[in-house]
């Protein structure tokens, strides 16, 4: 009620919503409050309840009655406004003029535009701020990234029967670019519209057009000036972000395999999820690939920390093992190379686990060769529940100038499943203990026994987030190979 400046009838409306209350049936009723533009209207709600019977409030009321719709019965009265939107709003500001209300409601207005980091959202709540208190009606227009023509972004009115036709009406006169040199007044068929431009950090981003039918008081306009420098910036920040977030997304994209190779007597599965806010590269990363003669790699690491340094730490080992693996290095030579290339970033580098290991058919299923850097354990699942570890951890990458990597091989039969996972899910911790404490993930794994590789990354990512209730704070890779 005070949203819609109509405190003036809310004694009244809540003795209205009392009378209607008691002469309900016994039965769940839903208690309705409806703007109409010039009056507030009441309703008490119940479904399945067919009585016509209802007496007349005692408050004075414009109208009352009772209606049906889909099967619900609305007791309703209707409360006229003392005087139009555009006096409310009047009343509103004389009032605020005089006291701290403005400064409560600057207050309001700054938290809600902050509160959201949606481009499509600020008009929307730059119109609802500002009507009915500043104006009986907000239009808001934007350009794309701040450059080319103005489009109406959103619209709202005080009677929401009226925004169809404001919209025809708008499309009548021309509004004065963003860049324009300050508040404009325009005329639109009964109103008078106050054009204020939406600049941030010297650039127009918008235009906030206000209307209302008697002239714009000084102290209106001043206050309708000091909204559009706070929602401007508020509506540059929200664009800032959004386009950081795509541009790491497509980031990020560009860091995973590009395809999904088709290997003989191999199911695998993959779970990819990247922790933090939409802005934020993750630094785990998967990959599956054809090394050619009749030979596959696979991959799954974690790189220190997150970010654009990740990423670039990320990117260098993707298609380093990629190169080196298709110019026919072994498993254990790559992960040497790649380990000096690492170091060779200086202080760029960042510390890598990696898992690195190549596939190759056999008539006996897929026999292969595997070398752990400092990664969580690679576990095989035998059919018959048995789970081992199959690969010893070596010293992790971008640390030591001199290592050497010894190669384990793993012979996977028909049914067998190798599990590979990065720490997001090792460490996943709830309270003092982590997920894989006791030979947690085996424990896990020894019940997927019969499951697809798919099925098995999915049970062991949702064993991951019912582990602890708040959500992970670290990036988690799941990477499953089965013999079929």
């Amino acid at each position: 009620m005070t949203a819609w400046a109509a405190s003036a009838v809310l004694s009244s409306a809540e003795q209205v919503v009392g009378e209607l209350a008691g002469q309900v049936d016994r039965a769940p009723f839903e208690v309705v409050w409806d703007h109409r533009g010039d009056a507030v209207q009441v309703e008490i709600r119940q479904k399945d309840i067919s009585g016509d019977y209802m007496t007349a409030p005692t408050v004075p009321v414009s109208e009352w009655g009772i209606s049906f719709s889909g099967g619900v019965r609305v007791q309703w009265a209707r409360l006229a406004l003392p005087g139009s939107a555009e006096r409310t709003a009047a009343e509103w500001s004389e009032e605020t003029a005089r006291g701290p209300f403005w400064l409560g409601f600057l207050a309001d207005a700054s938290d809600l535009l902050a509160g959201t980091l949606d481009p499509d959202m600020v008009p929307a709540i730059i119109a609802q701020i500002v009507v009915p208190r500043l104006a009986s009606w907000c239009a808001v227009y934007t350009s794309d990234a701040g450059l080319g023509p103005l489009r109406l972004a959103y619209l709202w009115h005080a009677d929401e029967a009226r925004i169809d036709s404001l919209r025809e009406q708008l499309g009548s006169i021309t509004i004065p670019a963003a860049q324009g040199p300050g508040t404009a007044a325009l005329h639109l068929a009964d109103s008078q519209v106050l054009a204020v431009p939406l600049l941030a950090r010297g650039r127009g981003l918008g235009v906030m057009c206000l209307g209302r039918n008697d002239r714009f008081p000084d102290d209106i306009i001043q206050f309708a000036e000091d909204i559009g420098r706070r929602a401007a910036l508020a509506m540059d920040n929200a664009r800032l972000y959004a386009q950081q977030a795509a541009a790491n997304r497509a980031l990020q994209r560009s860091l995973l395999p590009p395809d999904e190779p088709d290997v003989p007597g191999l199911d695998y599965g993959v779970v990819y999820e990247p922790a933090g806010e939409t802005n934020e590269v993750g630094g785990d990363f998967y990959d599956l690939f054809a090394a050619g003669n009749g030979r596959w790699r696979f991959a799954i690491g974690d790189v220190c920390g997150t970010g654009p340094e990740a990423a670039a730490v990320t990117g260098l080992a993707r298609h380093t093992l990629r190169l080196l693996a298709r110019e026919g290095h072994g498993v254990a030579s790559v992960l040497v190379r790649l380990n000096e290339a690492i170091l060779e970033e200086g202080e760029r580098a960042r510390f890598l686990t990696l898992l690195h290991g190549e596939i190759m058919p056999t008539d006996e299923g897929l026999r292969v060769r595997i070398v752990s850097a400092g990664h969580p354990e690679a576990l095989r699942l035998k059919p018959g529940g048995h789970v081992e570890v199959v690969a010893s951890s070596q010293s992790l990458l971008g640390v030591f100038p001199e290592v050497t990597y010894e190669e384990d091989t793993v012979l996977l039969s028909s049914g067998d499943v190798l599990l590979a996972v990065t720490d997001g899910v090792t460490e996943r911790r709830s309270g003092s203990r982590l997920l894989d404490d006791d030979g947690g993930l085996a424990k896990l794994l020894a019940d997927c026994v019969g499951l697809s590789a798919q099925a098995v990354a999915e049970r062991i990512r949702r064993s991951v987030q019912e582990f602890a209730p708040e959500p992970s704070a670290d990036d988690l890779a799941i990477l499953v190979l089965r013999a079929s």
